[in-house]
């Protein structure tokens, strides 16, 4: 039996809504000896992404629900701190999914594990802006929403770490990019630091005349991330051939009643000219998953692709710092350190 102990938070009750004090609790094992072919991983960085809430429900969507019991899924960065197969040595940094715990067992052959390579950008950018929801930003904005130079881009959740890749991409692509954030604090870094052309306050009180001000040609292509109010007031504005790239809609993520929700595919498919729109996986695009790293590492490096993050310390705070990213009180990528 290894020395080390393992912390780990797990499903103790599903939510009913927001999540309660005693749904997501802590508990403690001892870190069982490798097998031949296993790796041992120690957690660095552990990524909180607002897809994880769904997945706490007794319901089934594009991805199984979380046993009562199981490990909260999630990315982390870990390091190998012992290897037991030949693909990985003690050392070796990699992303993998192991969850909200601070050491993780897995196959040398387990898919969907990769060794971090050093482009000069700190290790929890890869759990960000060069980390999946870089790339779901990244693909989506590019595969599905297929913007054309001179268009105008709307995207929810500017400052967050999908928002900021879709907005300063679109940016690059030559589009208009006007965003859609909480609070004044976060539009003005949108504009004054990412280099949106606007950004609205949905919390301001004047949400469709701001964003039609923002917009006075239209909206052609629509990245959505919240839902809402945010939803319709975008689809007043829609443009003839827009796209529309659903990502997630977080305000709906806490509904006690999901079924009873309004989506995006309600709003839009009313619309008597709906626009194309789709929920998309960033896996749809596996296969460029290096690629698009290497890319999004690079546009950090260089210092073109801007972001934030709000970092927690410790495993013990990581229940509260998901509370808050699903409130908005995050300010871009909620992270939470585990250790050096």
């Amino acid at each position: 039996m290894s020395d080390n102990a393992n912390r780990k938070v797990v499903l103790n009750k599903r939510p009913q809504g927001e999540i309660a004090n005693d749904d997501l609790v802590i508990r403690e094992e001892p870190v069982r000896d490798l097998k031949d072919g296993e790796v041992l991983l120690k957690t660095l960085w552990l990524s909180l992404d607002p897809y994880m809430r769904p997945r706490m429900n007794d319901s089934k969507g594009y991805m199984d629900p979380i046993e009562i019991g199981a490990t909260i899924v999630g990315e982390s960065v870990g390091r190998v701190v012992e290897s037991k197969s030949p693909k990985y040595s003690v050392g070796d940094v990699v992303t993998s999914y192991s969850g909200w715990q601070e050491y993780s067992i897995i196959s040398g052959d387990a898919p969907m594990v990769y060794k971090i390579k050093d482009q000069g950008v700190p290790l929890q950018a890869y759990l960000g802006v060069a980390g999946m929801p870089g790339r779901t930003g990244y693909c989506g904005l590019t595969h599905v929403g297929k913007p054309k130079a001179g268009e105008t881009v709307v995207v929810a959740a500017a400052s967050g770490p999908v928002g900021t890749v879709v907005g300063q991409t679109a940016k690059q692509m030559g589009c208009r990019v006007v965003g859609v954030a909480g609070g004044e604090k976060k539009c003005r870094y949108v504009v004054e630091e990412l280099g949106f052309d606007a950004c609205i306050d949905y919390k301001g009180g004047n949400l469709e005349a701001d964003l039609k001000a923002a917009c006075p040609d239209g909206i052609d292509v629509y990245f959505e991330n919240v839902g809402g109010a945010v939803t319709r007031a975008v689809a007043k504005l829609l443009n003839s051939g827009s796209r529309v790239p659903i990502c997630g809609f977080v305000s709906a993520y806490n509904a006690e009643d999901a079924s009873k929700v309004e989506t995006p595919f309600h709003v839009f498919g009313a619309m008597e000219e709906p626009p194309e729109h789709r929920f998309f996986l960033v896996t749809e695009w596996q296969d460029q998953h290096q690629e698009v790293t290497a890319h999004l590492a690079e546009q950090i490096a260089s210092g073109k692709l801007k972001y934030s993050e709000t970092v927690a310390e410790g495993l013990d705070n990581a229940v509260e710092a998901f509370k808050g990213m699903l409130n908005g009180k995050n300010f871009g990528k909620q992270l939470v350190r585990i250790a050096d």
